[in-house]
């Protein structure tokens, strides 16, 4: 691999120590503008992540209209401009500042960046509009695929366009006449249900979406706080068309998906314990806890409590001796994003870690099945791929180097392996993290990795 200012060296570390507050959760960031922007009054957002895909969110509604200030990092002020206010996209508008509020021109595209849940999401708030919008994103969103969320949109009398295989870009036809769809998704995913319950805001009639497996009910909670009537409980969500949102502050927890790396490292690196303050403590967000439990882990819930309508907890981690376990089927797709990181708990366990039914590893930012698989070989582990998962036996790293192919959460994991390894770790193609954890190089410094 040829030497890139994109790549990283992680070395052998000693504890890590000290008490972190890692930034506000993704998903949690990407919906509080999207719910402020459409709701009618101003709203406040605290902790909101300053990653290149949320504020790609942003920009999109400014271009759209919608006024959105930053008073302070991790702060927006969004003045709403209802759930028919938005207009059509326009060209050179900040991410911040007076959105727009001309009539508009159509044919100006929305990039989404790498931002999965971005796109999902705003194909079906979108959907319902009566301007059309494309949505495009970069060489990697451009290769995920989109046919779960417009075929069920399609049913619900939206009109997308995709390229061969429901890959990106999306061209949405305005003015579609939505109506709400009973709904039952054949695969698991929060950004599915998401996009299908924000098309039924503009939708005649009620949606009900009904899940295979409970996943994340961040939009159900967010809706409710914007004071949406919606009914949800364990694997299912119902609500009617054509309500209004009302302004209201919300607290962006931290980002369980970045407390994750922490965690994960705390529980590996001998002699190590770390304080993560406000984790957002989502039940469906939170299965790698389950996971590393059960194999061992040592990890505290301390003072939960509620924000925003979340729950959050400050997490005591301290070193412990894993085993490996064979993952529990119905934990996984609580824990999809954060199997990278889980790939290296079990290098660092004690026997093999078995994972299967998490084939949607195969299609995020990249096969995290196999570019894990790889880079972990490549540092001399037992790691034998599935279609739907891994057997990885835990053994000792050696030095090398390792290839993240573009994906933020691979390079954050493999950060971690570096610290076991037996000398420096090359991690190349990384500049992505700054998608979804800004400053994570100088937080897991200061916590005491050796990465630069």
């Amino acid at each position: 691999m040829s030497e890139s200012p994109l790549d990283w060296i992680s070395a052998p570390a000693g504890p890590l120590r000290g008490v972190l507050r890692v930034p506000g959760d993704k998903s949690i960031s990407h919906r509080s503008i999207m719910l402020a922007a459409i709701a009618e009054g101003t709203s406040h957002i605290s902790g909101f992540l300053e990653g290149e895909d949320t504020r790609a969110t942003a920009r999109a509604f400014a271009q759209m209209g919608v006024n959105i200030e930053a008073p302070a990092p991790s702060e927006r002020i969004v003045h709403g401009v209802g759930l028919h206010g938005l207009h059509a996209p326009r060209a050179g508008v900040p991410e911040t500042g007076h959105g727009d509020t001309g009539s508009g021109v159509g044919g100006i595209p929305i990039d989404c960046g790498n931002a999965g849940t971005g796109m999902r999401l705003l194909a079906g708030l979108l959907a319902g509009q009566q301007f059309d919008t494309t949505l495009v994103g970069d060489e990697s969103l451009s290769r995920r695929p989109m046919r779960r969320v417009i075929e069920p949109l399609a049913q619900m009398g939206a009109h997308i366009q995709a390229q061969p295989g429901g890959l990106p870009p999306l061209r949405i036809a305005g003015s579609a006449a939505l109506k709400g769809i009973e709904y039952t998704l054949p695969v698991a995913s929060a950004q599915v249900k998401s996009a299908i319950l924000l098309a039924g805001l503009c939708a005649a009639g009620e949606t009900l979406v009904r899940e295979p497996h409970p996943t994340r009910d961040y939009t159900e909670r967010m809706l409710a706080t914007f004071g949406w009537p919606i009914e949800f409980g364990v694997g299912w969500a119902r609500l009617s068309g054509n309500h209004r949102l009302r302004a209201t502050d919300i607290v962006v927890p931290s980002d369980f998906s970045s407390a994750a790396f922490f965690i994960v490292a705390a529980t590996i690196v001998p002699g190590s314990e770390l304080l993560l303050q406000a984790v957002g403590m989502n039940p469906r967000r939170t299965g790698l806890l389950r996971a590393l439990r059960a194999m061992g882990a040592d990890i505290v819930e301390i003072d939960a409590r509620e924000l925003g309508g979340e729950p959050v907890a400050d997490l005591r981690v301290r070193a412990a001796d894993l085993h490996g376990i064979d993952v529990p089927s119905d934990v996984v797709p609580d824990m999809i994003d954060e199997f990278p990181a889980l790939f290296v708990a079990a290098a660092a366990a004690t026997g093999k870690t078995r994972i299967s039914g998490a084939a949607e590893l195969r299609v995020k930012e990249s096969d995290r099945i196999a570019v894990m698989g790889a880079g972990l070989r490549s540092l001399g582990l037992a790691f034998d791929e599935s279609p739907d998962g891994a057997i990885i036996t835990g053994g000792t790293l050696a030095a090398g180097a390792v290839d993240s192919r573009g994906d933020h959460r691979c390079a954050m994991s493999f950060a971690i392996a570096g610290m076991l390894a037996s000398g420096p770790v090359r991690i190349g193609d990384c500049a992505n993290v700054a998608t979804s954890f800004p400053g994570f190089v100088e937080l897991a410094c200061s916590s005491g990795f050796d990465l630069r």
